[in-house]
C-alpha cells in the first residue's frame, strides 16, 4: 500500500482554511503534516481543525520536518519567494492564484522547477465550477455550434473599502479585481476558447477611498475569432448573469455562483451526499429566444485538482494545472492593465 504524501500548507486564511484544507485532507493519497501561520488565532484553529499536525512558524520548519509538498496558499506578494524556497527544497509545488505578481516572475517559478524537476501546477480551481464544467460540456459537444462570444462575471455588492492586504495599492501585494478575480475570468476563457491575439480593458477604483481596482471589464479576441466578455466588479448592485455563451446555433445563460466554496464554508466535504450538485432552481438555459430549455447542470469538482496532484507527484503525469497557462494568464492580466492605463488595443 502506498504511504500517503506529506502535504505543507502555507497560509491559514481564507485560501487555506477554506479550499486548500478541507480538499487536501479529503484526497486519498496525501495527508496534511503541517501548516504555517503567524496568527495566534489562526494557529489556534488549525490545531483544532487538524488535530496531530504541526503549526509552525515558517516553511524552514516545514521543510525541516520533511514533506513532500508544499501549498503556498499565502498573500500574494509571498508566493514567489516561497515557492522558489520550496522548489529549491525538492518538494512539490501548488500555488494559490494569482500565480505571482508578474509575469516575470511567474516564468522565474516555472523555469526554476523544470531545472529542478519538481512538479508545479496553480490552483485555478474554477475549471472545475460546476457552471463552466456545463459549458464546457455544452461547446464541446457542439451544442452552441460555433462560439461567437463568452460572457463571464463575477460580480458582488460590497460599497465599503475593507482594511485587507487585498485592498493594498502596493504593486507586490498584487491586489485589486483585474489580479484577483480576473485571474479565474481570463483562465477560464482561454481554456474553453483558445489562445488571445488581443485585448482590452477598463479598470477602475470606484468606491471612495479605493487603493486598488473594484470594477473591471476585460475584453479578449481569440485566435478562432471568439470573442470574451469578462467583468469583475465590487460595485454591482444588481448583478448579470454568471455566464452566457452565444453561439451560431444556440445560446446559453446561467445565474449565480457555484455552491462548492459555500459548501466547504459551511463544512461539507468531498465525497458527502450532494457535494458539487446545484439545485435544479439554479440550472441554466440553452436555447434560442423564448424557447429555451433547462440544463441540468454538471456537477462541480474541485476535488479532481488534489487527486490529479497525487497522480503526478506519484507516477510522473501532469499537473492539474500546467504553469505556463497561469504565466499566460499573468501575461494577458498585463496587457488589460496597460489597455486601461493607455485607452487603446494590446496585440498580444
Amino acid at each position: 500500500m502506498a504511504i500517503d504524501l506529506r502535504v505543507g500548507l502555507l497560509g491559514y486564511g481564507l485560501a487555506g482554511r477554506v479550499f486548500h484544507a478541507p480538499l487536501i485532507t479529503t484526497t486519498p493519497g496525501m495527508r496534511l503534516t503541517a501548516v504555517v501561520t503567524g496568527d495566534p488565532g489562526r494557529r489556534a484553529q488549525a490545531a483544532s481543525d487538524h488535530p496531530g499536525i504541526s503549526v509552525c512558524d515558517d516553511i524552514d520548519q516545514v521543510l525541516a520536518g520533511g514533506v513532500d509538498i508544499v501549498v503556498v496558499a499565502t498573500p500574494n506578494r509571498s508566493h514567489v519567494p516561497l515557492a522558489l524556497r520550496a522548489i529549491g527544497a525538492g518538494a512539490a509545488v501548488v500555488v494559490d492564484k494569482p500565480f505571482a505578481p508578474t509575469a516575470e516572475e511567474g516564468r522565474r517559478v516555472v523555469a526554476a522547477a523544470a531545472e529542478a524537476g519538481v512538479p508545479l501546477a496553480v490552483f485555478h480551481n474554477r475549471r472545475w465550477d460546476s457552471d463552466f464544467l456545463t459549458v464546457r460540456h455544452l461547446v464541446d459537444t457542439g451544442a452552441l455550434g460555433r462560439v461567437l462570444r463568452l460572457e463571464s462575471r463575477y460580480e458582488r455588492w460590497r460599497p465599503a473599502v475593507r482594511e485587507v492586504w487585498r485592498e493594498s495599492g502596493d504593486r507586490q501585494d498584487a491586489g485589486g479585481l483585474l489580479f484577483d478575480l480576473g485571474s479565474h475570468l481570463i483562465d477560464q476563457a482561454v481554456w474553453l476558447l483558445g489562445p488571445v491575439s488581443r485585448v482590452y480593458a477598463e479598470v477602475d477604483a470606484r468606491r471612495p477611498g479605493a487603493g486598488v481596482d473594484d470594477d473591471v471589464f476585460v475584453a479578449l479576441t481569440h485566435v478562432d475569432g471568439a470573442r470574451s466578455h469578462l467583468w469583475a466588479s465590487s460595485v454591482a448592485a444588481q448583478l448579470g448573469p454568471r455566464l452566457r455563451v452565444l453561439g451560431d446555433r444556440s445560446a446559453f445563460t446561467i445565474f449565480g455562483l457555484d455552491g462548492q466554496e459555500q459548501a466547504l464554508k459551511d463544512g461539507l466535504r468531498p465525497g458527502a451526499a450532494g457535494w458539487g450538485q446545484e439545485p435544479p432552481e439554479a440550472w441554466g438555459r440553452s436555447g434560442i429566444g423564448e424557447g429555451t430549455t433547462v440544463v441540468p447542470a454538471v456537477p462541480g469538482r474541485y476535488e479532481v485538482f488534489y487527486r490529479q496532484v497525487v497522480d503526478a507527484v506519484r507516477d510522473g503525469g501532469p499537473m492539474p494545472v500546467d504553469p505556463a497557462s497561469a504565466v499566460r494568464v499573468l501575461e494577458l492580466i498585463e496587457a488589460a492593465a496597460l489597455s486601461a492605463a493607455e485607452g487603446r488595443v494590446v496585440e498580444v
